[in-house]
């Protein structure tokens, strides 16, 4: 096949989406003569989203020489623009700081060109947000979003309004950064950006939501992306963060074995961010599972990989018993978080900081989460902050302050269906109502979190439950217990203990209250379980 052949075929490939057929005519139509820039770029997009990232760096760096040897001071800049974006992306930060740097000298021969000077201000928003300077990275966002639409770069348009909306986002503009986001969203979902950027602020959209705990918004656009991402089967960029996130979802909503069949393999996945977080994300479900060697082993190659543990090792080691390491874990994450996680640490904190009896650390810790939720305007955040309200009050010796918050906590969860923390919160409101003395209402919250835990495979906390109960069970209540597993009627109790049949009535329904069953062969069951026979 000629030259000419290979590049129309290279051009239909890559209009129609196959990736690897236009990236080999390209390739081959580049060995017989050299492309012109604009090919180059089509190229370059290929590779990307390949995930041939070797592969991209080389076709954009000769798309750079290109430009500057035909002399379009522009098309260099723009190219260098992407090299330095991609790179410091990928981590490396003097390389993708040299390419930025080259960007903006090639720019300063070329002041009058509007266009050229909305790519450089939104490559100026990486450095301000890394020296803290969120609002004025914001603004230069906001600067790039305005050139952008004048000079009808769609995307620039979409790249700028995903960055704006982040930044507002980290800001505490949680509104204004919502708006920002599904505006980048509707450029894209319209079809109107290129592939590439458009599966770039998918993910950044999409790690934006989860930021702010907007589950809705989460998943609307997980499933959007989802559904882009299965329309190019030969896609390897974006898959990886898109499995991650669905994952990530159908935890929440109680499909753990679906979570983990999606996270399954993902340590080897090409993206070692989507890696480094699908390991996480599965060290935090084994830990749920209560597979903690498995959990552990997560953990660490996530750290390895660049992903901060916390606070999921530190839940761990409390899990195992080992509180003060778990205490030192947690405090030491308050000091160094910031921005989105700082939510989940702080939550963590409040459980570990009551485990080791620092009451006073729980308590700003709560009061930490309350100013989080009411700054996130998220029900993921509210429904936290009132279970840890409620945990606060039960740890401080006042049940009666419990209810109130364990109830609204349980009742968010519910709205958002988040099945695990509605059990938690169930488990929470049933031991406040025991507190109280109403052990009817207790046993059937503890009843029904049991049933979800079961549901689950959360193993720790059914653990956790049983020996809850154990120690509700008074020295009488287990003698009667003992003497029901013989399979003997409650008039042969009474006569064994000395007791009055009513008594041992009463007895009897009190066990099966504490135990959160309806059977007598139920309670043997669980009389077996816990070896009190």
């Amino acid at each position: 096949m000629g030259r000419d052949e290979l590049l129309v075929q290279a051009r239909a490939a890559h209009a129609g989406r196959r990736w690897v057929t236009a990236f080999d005519a390209f390739q081959g139509a580049e060995r017989a003569a050299p492309l012109e820039p604009e090919d180059l770029g089509r190229m370059a997009e290929c590779a990307h989203l390949l995930h041939r990232m070797d592969d991209y760096f080389a076709v954009r760096e000769l798309a750079y020489q290109r430009n500057l040897d035909g002399g379009n001071p522009v098309g260099a800049a723009v190219s260098a623009f992407w090299l330095g974006a991609q790179y410091l992306h990928e981590g490396e930060v003097a390389r993708g700081t040299g390419w930025m740097q080259r960007a903006f000298r090639l720019a300063a021969t070329r002041a009058d060109d509007e266009r050229l000077r909305g790519y450089l201000s939104f490559a100026r928003t990486f450095p301000a947000a890394g020296a803290g300077d969120l609002d004025g990275a914001a603004r230069l966002a906001d600067e790039a979003v305005e050139t952008a639409q004048r000079c009808d770069d769609t995307d620039l348009t979409a790249l700028a309004l995903h960055q704006a909306g982040i930044l507002h986002l980290r800001a505490g503009r949680i509104d204004q950064g919502r708006a920002l986001l599904d505006e980048a969203m509707v450029v894209v979902t319209a079809d109107h950006a290129s592939p590439m950027v458009t599966g770039i602020v998918y993910c950044g959209v999409i790690a934006g939501c989860w930021s702010v705990y907007d589950i809705g918004r989460a998943h609307e656009w997980t499933d959007a992306l989802a559904g882009w991402c299965a329309a190019q089967p030969e896609l390897g960029s974006f898959v990886g963060e898109c499995r991650v996130r669905r994952a990530e979802l159908r935890q929440l909503h109680g499909d753990w074995a679906v979570a983990a069949a999606e996270l399954d393999g993902m340590e080897d996945d090409v993206d070692r961010v989507s890696a480094a977080l699908a390991l996480y994300v599965r060290g935090d479900l084994q830990r749920l599972q209560g597979r903690w060697d498995a959990a552990e082993r997560s953990f660490v190659a996530a750290a390895r990989l660049g992903q901060e543990p916390q606070p999921g090792l530190a839940l761990l080691r409390l899990a195992r018993g080992s509180t003060q390491a778990a205490a030192a874990m947690v405090r030491r994450s308050l000091t160094e978080v910031s921005g989105p996680r700082r939510v989940a640490v702080v939550a963590a904190a409040i459980e570990i900081l009551l485990a080791v009896g620092d009451a006073d650390g729980a308590t700003a810790a709560g009061e930490e989460l309350d100013r989080l939720a009411a700054r996130h305007d998220s029900d993921v955040v509210r429904a936290l902050a009132a279970q840890a309200r409620a945990r606060l009050a039960i740890g401080a010796g006042h049940p009666e302050q419990a209810g109130e918050p364990a109830r609204t906590a349980l009742e968010t969860w519910l709205r958002v269906g988040a099945l695990y923390e509605e059990a938690r919160a169930r488990w929470l409101l049933g031991t406040a109502c025991r507190a109280l003395g109403d052990v009817e209402s207790a046993a059937r919250e503890e009843r029904t979190a049991r049933d979800i835990f079961e549901r689950l495979g959360a193993r720790p906390d059914l653990d956790a439950l049983d020996h809850h109960a154990r120690q509700t069970l008074s020295a009488r209540e287990v003698e009667v217990l003992r003497l029901v597993a013989t399979g003997a009627t409650n008039r042969a109790i009474a006569a064994e203990l000395v007791l009055s049949e009513r008594t041992v009535d009463r007895h009897v329904s009190n066990i099966l209250t504490k135990l959160g069953v309806a059977t007598r062969a139920a309670a043997t069951a669980r009389a077996g379980e816990w070896q009190l026979l």
